[in-house]
């Protein structure tokens, strides 16, 4: 029975891919910065652990925990909506240390055990915001793009080991970006870009979204098939910003 370890495993993606993976038979090890807030049900072929990508000791530890793996899913991420001119770089700082230099962290901590034993999967979940570009979300594009960079450099390098790495690139899913992003969005929007940032919002919309089982769905293809695409978009507007691009 293959095992696979999810990061960011409380809501979400990452708690839709967990459960998706444990009703298909997988050990699931399920990681979260506090286990307390985990909505898994119990069953013996699950494990929560606790993981924050930002702490060293946190990685070495879970990874320890976990034992063998089959698979990663780099799934932790937070998201940040706003107007750049005014954004607190300690923020900006914030959102590339966890995820992008998180996403790094957890891959560089499991690469030994998947070398040695010439077999690995990994799953880095970016955005459809690498797809197409919008406003408003430029660190957060940045934050995600650079994982994307990553993701197809570290391929090459890991292919000689039997090690295959994937993207999976969510579009809008109001569960998972919209609360994290919208409360570090700036309080007042400067003067100077309000009538922007209104037309921007009044042009949103409501698209047809991504649910969290899109995702689930498509990691489960990048993990199991071993043909799937490098980059695989999840959700309906992510699929059509992807035939768009």
């Amino acid at each position: 029975m293959k095992t696979i370890l999810i990061t960011g495993c409380s809501s979400g993606f990452g708690l839709e891919t967990a459960k998706y993976f444990l009703a298909r038979d997988w050990n699931v090890v399920a990681t979260m910065r506090d286990p307390k807030q985990s909505q898994l049900e119990a069953s013996d072929r699950l494990r929560i652990l606790p993981l924050d990508v930002n702490d060293p000791g946190s990685i070495d530890a879970a990874v320890e925990a976990a034992g063998p793996i089959d698979a990663l899913v780099n799934n932790a991420g937070i998201g940040l909506l706003g107007v750049f001119e005014t954004e607190n770089m300690a923020v900006v700082r914030e959102i590339f240390e966890t995820n992008t230099l998180g996403t790094m962290a957890v891959t560089r901590a499991v690469l030994p055990q998947f070398r040695e034993r010439q077999a690995g999967v990994i799953v880095n979940v970016t955005s459809s915001v690498t797809l197409a570009p919008l406003p408003l979300l430029s660190v957060y594009t940045a934050s995600k793009s650079a994982v994307t960079a990553f993701t197809q450099s570290l391929a090459l390098e890991l292919e000689q080991f039997n090690i295959r790495m994937a993207l999976v690139e969510p579009g809008r899913s109001p569960t998972r970006f919209g609360e994290t992003a919208r409360k570090r969005m700036q309080q007042s929007v400067p003067e100077a870009y309000a009538g922007f940032v209104e037309s921007v919002f009044a042009n949103m919309g409501t698209p047809a979204g991504t649910d969290p089982v899109d995702v689930a769905e498509a990691v489960w293809r990048a993990v199991t098939d071993p043909v799937s695409p490098a980059r695989i978009p999840a959700g309906a507007d992510a699929i059509a910003m992807a035939q768009a691009s």
